[in-house]
């Protein structure tokens, strides 16, 4: 298609092939039925949503940190791209969880307007990165859980819950393996390289044994074929992260064998009793940093519009 001028170029939207960056998409909802499946119950659906969009909200959040600090051009485009497809995945699952829960809230209230307590997320999204490599370990862990997640929410007896999970699985397949090439491109890399990968690995382990801890929701969700119990996501993530170890040459953290919830609990200075994390609204220091940044101006200009 020819245009008579560069503006007609960018702002006509209907070759999907030319947008990377979230327009000119096609609707993943569009003809999907969004009523609440018979037996299951809204709260529970509202919250497993919440769970879910808040874990790709605080991790977006943080990926955007990284932009114009990324080694080279190209890390800069991949990690902004990802940060996007997390922010658009955020998007699809707090606005179900504002329909669901039929409070009157929409996904700018619930991503805006709540306080710390009220977020659901794990803490391994809210987690600062002390350096490129920090960053790459993060985002495996992170992306090599949520793949698994999503792959099997694309069976979710919430039809919507399973349109968002297939849209995701193809974002976020490519959220790990740019992560993994990464990893294995430090880890297998100088002396150097490969010292400080090894020594984000080791922080970053303790901090995954919070993925696959049982949340009440969780489990009464799954039990009605609308969620995924978390503890059946273990094995996919071990066998992933062995084999990206291996190929990095990279030894197992001490802890990688078990959560080693407690020693990340109390290195982030939070409480490591049973049903005292993310999901439960307890975080670490980060969160309150993070909310600052991102609800800024939102709770400055109530009901602003642009």
């Amino acid at each position: 298609m020819s245009f008579d001028a560069a503006y007609e170029a960018l702002t006509d939207h209907d070759d999907d092939a030319r947008w990377a960056y979230g327009t000119g998409f096609t609707d993943p909802l569009a003809g999907v039925d969004t009523a609440v499946p018979a037996g299951v119950d809204r709260a529970e659906l509202a919250a497993y949503c919440l769970m879910l969009g808040d874990d790709a909200l605080i991790m977006s959040h943080r990926l955007q940190q990284w932009v114009t600090r990324a080694p080279e051009l190209e890390d800069e485009l991949a990690i902004a791209n990802i940060g996007l497809d997390l922010l658009g995945q955020a998007r699809l699952l707090l606005s179900r969880a504002a329909e669901v829960e039929g409070a009157g809230r929409d996904e700018d209230a619930l991503a805006y307007l709540r306080d710390e307590a009220d977020f659901r997320n794990v803490r391994l999204a809210e987690r600062a990165d002390a350096d490129f490599a920090h960053l790459v370990a993060r985002l495996l862990a992170f992306a090599t859980w949520r793949l698994a997640l999503l792959d099997r929410l694309t069976a979710s007896a919430d039809p919507v819950l399973a349109a968002i999970a297939a849209k995701g699985v193809k974002e976020v397949t490519y959220h790990r393996d740019y992560a993994a090439q990464w990893v294995v491109r430090l880890g297998d890399g100088t002396p150097v390289s490969h010292d400080r990968m090894q020594a984000a690995m080791d922080a970053v382990t303790p901090l995954t044994g919070e993925l696959f801890a049982r949340h009440e929701t969780e489990l009464s969700l799954a039990a009605a074929g609308v969620a995924v119990d978390p503890t059946a996501l273990r094995p996919e993530f071990d066998a992933v992260w062995a084999q990206v170890l291996e190929a990095a040459t990279l030894r197992p953290a001490p802890a990688s064998g078990a959560p080693a919830a407690d020693d990340a609990s109390a290195s982030a200075g939070v409480s490591s009793a049973p049903g005292a994390g993310g999901r439960h609204g307890v975080h670490t220091a980060a969160m309150a940093e993070i909310l600052a940044e991102l609800q800024g101006l939102a709770r400055a200009v109530p009901g602003g519009a642009w």
